[in-house]
């Protein structure tokens, strides 16, 4: 078993090689209290578990386990650490989950129904939804009379309009649930609880290893660059972004006729470390480099397209890991867009696990 390190709040750091399977259940309805409203929040990636305990709005104590085999032990390891700084009487369990499907539009409260929905939608997020899944079975294990909230990145992306959402692709191929559904909703919601007023046309560029821009009119979504799939939409850290559809029509044929390869490809080994050959991690790349420098030059050009569906733009935030500490991409980015009429400029923080918690505290049952 990994040793623990970490104190209330800093960030705690756990790594975990053991590996065993994880077994699959939902929960049961709870028997707890309202009143008791200490909530769990847990943040799932593909290899990694942030986990954070919330009373009324206020962060207790976070964590965060890494390069993870073993989900369940991950979450037992997590609930020993809560429960030795006297965390355990949780009324709520909250989740985010990347990627609903096509039948999963809103946060909800876990039941076996939506859970075999979840399953059903692994395709849509073949990176995340395999990993927040053993996180949901790890939590029915240990704490089956806790309800389990499942919290949607696509959630926030439901008020897109047609126009914005709508593939041009034959009806049988729609009617698989092809459409843009849109990702990082999470930390939009956050962004917006953190803007008082909400200005009518916002654009909010979540950028990370993962980057979205999304163009939100009077607090709704209304068109974002993330399209079926997190895949989609500018240059990220090791993701494409988009590509020309015949594209793969291409590379099926020269080499990479099987689907996982080319998940792989597009997934895992592109973007900016792709371009590069360096790193994922701009802090890493030299500021002239050319995967730089397109990642400029797709972020603005996407802010623009984003206004130009607004109609205006009276306020662009940058979040995320890049848009929060890159400074200079940061500037690169705004030098862009300087023809574009005033507008205000801000960074504020992602703060996806505070809404998970908001959340899971306010959804009815």
């Amino acid at each position: 078993m990994a040793t623990l390190r970490g104190c209330v709040n800093p960030r705690l750091k756990q790594r975990i090689k053991s590996g065993t399977s994880v077994p699959v259940c939902v929960p049961r309805r709870s028997r707890m209290s309202a009143n008791n409203s200490l909530i769990l929040a847990l943040n799932c990636g593909s290899s990694s578990l942030k986990f954070g305990a919330y009373r009324a709005g206020e962060c207790l104590f976070e964590g965060e386990a890494e390069e993870i085999k073993d989900y369940n032990l991950a979450f037992t390891q997590a609930l020993d650490k809560l429960s030795a700084q006297g965390l355990k009487d949780f009324w709520r369990i909250g989740h985010r989950v990347v990627h609903g499907g096509p039948s999963l539009r809103n946060h909800f409260i876990l039941t076996d129904d939506t859970f075999a929905k979840l399953q059903a939608a692994v395709d849509f997020a073949p990176l995340h939804l395999p990993a927040s899944l053993a996180v949901i079975a790890a939590v029915s294990q240990k704490m089956p009379d806790h309800p389990q909230v499942i919290c949607l990145d696509t959630a926030f992306h439901r008020s897109m309009p047609d126009v914005a959402k709508t593939y041009a692709l034959p009806a049988a191929v729609r009617q698989l649930g092809v459409e843009r559904f849109g990702f990082h909703g999470l930390s939009l919601e956050s962004i917006l609880h953190q803007l008082d007023p909400v200005p009518a046309n916002l654009v909010i560029a979540h950028l990370g290893n993962g980057s979205s821009i999304t163009a939100i009119k009077n607090g709704q979504s209304i068109d974002t660059s993330m399209g079926l799939t997190p895949t989609g939409g500018v240059i990220m850290g090791t993701r494409t972004g988009d590509l020309d559809p015949g594209l793969m029509i291409f590379l099926s044929r020269h080499g990479f006729a099987n689907p996982d390869e080319l998940e792989v490809l597009v997934d895992r080994k592109s973007g900016l470390l792709g371009v590069s050959g360096i790193s994922n991690d701009v802090r890493h790349i030299p500021p002239d480099d050319l995967s730089l420098r397109m990642f400029a030059y797709q972020v603005s050009k996407t802010i623009a397209s984003m206004a130009a569906a607004l109609g205006g733009l009276d306020l662009l935030v940058f979040t995320g890991g890049i848009g929060e500490h890159a400074t200079a991409v940061r500037s690169a980015i705004g030098d862009k867009l300087k023809w574009i009429d005033s507008f205000e400029i801000r960074v504020l923080p992602a703060k996806e696990d505070l809404q998970i918690a908001r959340i899971a505290l306010q959804i009815q049952a």
